[in-house]
């Protein structure tokens, strides 16, 4: 498909809405070689193309967005923006009536931020402004101004002001997590930083910063949906913790949970196996906060290294996974079998840290028929795998 910047502007306007609409109406989701045949009646095939393209991808952004069916995307746009959940808890951080968003995409975080003050987003994709201008005009707040223009983000020079900053983490269509990569560069950013101070940079939540940030930034480890899905340095006046590291678990309600800490605080060592067991959400262990939560609930590690918790109280927390501890079994299959056969478990969520097992295959093996559920917890413990039979919290 070659759809051309007059392409994609026909796309968000209103000669384009029927097509839209009409595709959702008439074929649902399904995408099928007859529909492209038959807006190739009436349509060029690039913008045949991009009305299939977005029925497809606005199915899939519902995830992301809950009013998802009237934003516009490209597959790399989708894949790199915020979700609305995070975007919002972003946003509420920044103090200030104006913000400056740089590389802005399609529009994630820049709808959210329109929705509280005035926002210029900034990205050199022509294409990506038209459906980011489109966006924010759709979902952002009338009572701000906002505004999105194509420029490059090393250009945009302004003082004062407060910023945030999604660096494109791709380069030849590879992912990558190193800062140094990224684009705009390192160097850009920090000559930026002297300039404005209080900024927001969306990071890979693997990405390591380099020395001189470590006491200037506050690094939060942002998850969503049951992941971890980006790392954020936040400077100057956004910074709450400067120095520090922080994990924010933000639920689809909005309420956010976050646990803050100093980098990779001990973890204690059980003695002996609790009757809970609890996993620390992905944006704590990406965090390296795990001694934190164990220090605020006083619970300590099963095993050396390994990432799951044990206590005998059951903690309530957004930051934690609970399972509760019914049989404690030797790593043996034929044993797991014949224990799924006698209680009849025909629904087995198997979790794994510290073996190698490939969790489908030995759920293929063991599963019994029957309507009882139970969580298989597969880690060392003293020194050896047990099977921990347990129940989700």
């Amino acid at each position: 498909m070659s759809a051309t910047l007059d392409d994609y502007r026909w796309l968000v306007s209103e000669a384009a809405q029927p097509w839209l609409d009409g595709v959702t109406k008439d074929f649902g989701e399904s995408v099928t070689p007859g529909l492209l045949q038959q807006l190739r009646k009436d349509l060029s095939t690039d913008r045949a193309h991009l009305i299939v393209e977005q029925v497809e991808l606005r199915r899939r952004a519902r995830e992301k967005f809950s009013l998802a069916d009237r934003m516009f995307f490209t597959r790399k746009g989708l894949e790199q923006a915020t979700d609305e959940i995070l975007a919002n808890y972003k946003a509420a951080r920044f103090q200030t009536l104006g913000v400056l968003d740089l590389c802005c995409g399609i529009g994630g975080d820049l709808i959210a931020q329109a929705q509280r003050c005035h926002t210029l987003g900034v990205d050199r994709d022509p294409i990506i402004v038209v459906l980011a201008a489109a966006n924010v005009s759709a979902l952002g707040s009338c009572a701000f101004g906002h505004h999105v223009k194509d420029a490059d983000a090393q250009m945009c020079w302004q003082t004062g002001g407060e910023w945030h900053c999604d660096p494109d983490r791709r380069v030849d269509d590879l992912r990558t997590t190193r800062l140094d990569s990224f684009d705009p560069p390192q160097e850009f950013l920090d000559r930026f930083l002297k300039h404005n101070s209080s900024a927001a940079i969306k990071l890979a939540p693997a990405t390591e910063v380099p020395p001189h940030w470590w006491d200037a930034c506050e690094r939060e480890w942002l998850g969503s949906r049951g992941e971890c899905r980006q790392q954020v340095a936040w400077f100057g006046s956004l910074a709450r913790h400067p120095g520090q590291h922080a994990a924010t678990v933000v639920a689809a309600d909005g309420n956010a949970r976050t646990v803050v800490g100093t980098f990779s605080e001990p973890v204690p060592v059980a003695e002996q196996l609790g009757r809970y067991v609890y996993e620390p959400h992905a944006a704590v262990l990406a965090a390296n906060l795990t001694g934190a939560l164990c220090r605020e609930h006083n619970l300590a590690a099963v095993s050396a290294g390994i990432g799951y918790l044990t206590g005998d109280r059951l903690i309530s927390d957004a930051a934690l996974a609970a399972f509760e501890v019914r049989e404690v079994l030797p790593f043996d299959r034929k044993q797991l079998r014949a224990w799924c056969r006698e209680h009849a478990i025909g629904r087995l969520e198997i979790k794994k840290r510290g073996v190698t097992v490939d969790p489908r295959q030995l759920r293929a093996e063991i599963v019994a028929a029957g309507d009882n559920e139970a969580t298989l917890i597969l880690t060392p413990v003293e020194g050896r795998v047990r099977a921990l039979v347990a129940s989700r919290i």
